[in-house]
């Protein structure tokens, strides 16, 4: 009797052991997913930020062809 309970014990330990197991290989695949994820952000807000400096430098350029035009035509307020 004693010889089956701890056989029962054993093969619930297993069990749960091998549970175990398949919850921490998952927990891997996702953290490298995540990962993967967090890159991909990073890469396409470095892509939006270097937009952003280039449209910012070209509207500072307008800008100042816009202010040369108005000072050739004395359009400007003083």
């Amino acid at each position: 009797m004693v010889d089956n309970v701890e056989n029962l014990t054993l093969e619930h330990l297993k069990c749960f052991q091998e549970g175990q197991e398949r919850i921490e290989h998952r927990l891997v695949e996702l953290t490298q997913r995540i990962g993967r994820i967090e890159q991909t952000l990073a890469r396409s807000n470095a892509i939006h930020e270097e937009s952003y400096a280039e449209q910012s430098a070209r509207l500072d350029h307008l800008n100042d062809r816009i202010e040369r035009i108005e000072r050739r035509l004395e359009l400007r307020d003083h």
